[in-house]
């Protein structure tokens, strides 16, 4: 079976793509196929965009496709960046430029509470139905000063208190076992491994692996 992964960023399919190598299936990225304009993300959650990516791309290409929408939610700040994460202060604008902003905005007029969640969502899509969906979350609080390089986004604001470091600072195994990205993925590995090659127009949805308002 082949499976699109409907994302051009490398950082997320080096995470991704090893997580499905033992699901019995090819997957293919939209780097091999004829360029597709890239649906706009209307959605109010995660689990909208993901959903709407899905159905885009699946659509055009005629294969099964995983879509993923993901961001880190800040509490004090209204759960901002949340959907808006990777075009928080204009698409133009570096990760290291967002993750300051974050921290000001923490620290001024006062310092204000520090809780802040990763949160994914995945959405596997064939033609125009819904096949899977699946939500998952990393609780933590943002870092007093960025630390770590093996991570990308917001990973060296984003404190772990269990590991009492970043997840950029997280080793690649230590990331997998608790990062949502790789908790959603895994979700999908199941659910490919139990149902196998994917037929019929009715959705199967697994419950997700953590309540996402």
């Amino acid at each position: 079976m082949r499976l699109l992964i409907a994302t051009t960023n490398p950082d997320k399919l080096r995470e991704i793509v090893p997580m499905l190598s033992e699901c019995g299936v090819q997957v293919v990225t939209l780097r091999q196929l004829p360029a597709v304009a890239a649906p706009e993300e209307t959605g109010a959650t995660f689990a909208e965009n993901a959903r709407l990516k899905a159905l885009a791309y699946a659509a055009h290409t005629d294969l099964i496709t995983v879509a993923e929408d993901s961001g880190l939610e800040v509490s004090a700040l209204d759960h901002a960046p949340g959907i808006h994460s990777a075009r928080f202060l204009g698409g133009d604008v570096t990760y290291a430029a967002r993750r300051r902003r974050i921290s000001s905005n923490l620290a001024a007029p006062v310092q204000r509470p520090r809780e802040a969640r990763f949160v994914a969502a995945v959405a596997v899509a064939h033609g125009d139905c819904l096949l899977f969906e699946t939500e998952a979350c990393l609780d933590g609080e943002i870092a007093l000063v960025p630390a770590g390089a093996n991570g990308f986004g917001y990973d060296p604001i984003f404190w772990y208190p269990p590991f009492g470091k970043t997840t950029a600072e997280c080793s690649t195994e230590e990331k997998v076992a608790i990062s949502h990205r790789a908790r959603a993925f895994r979700d999908l590995a199941r659910w490919l491994r139990e149902r196998g090659p994917v037929q019929g127009p009715a959705p199967d949805v697994l419950p997700p692996q953590s309540t996402i308002r």
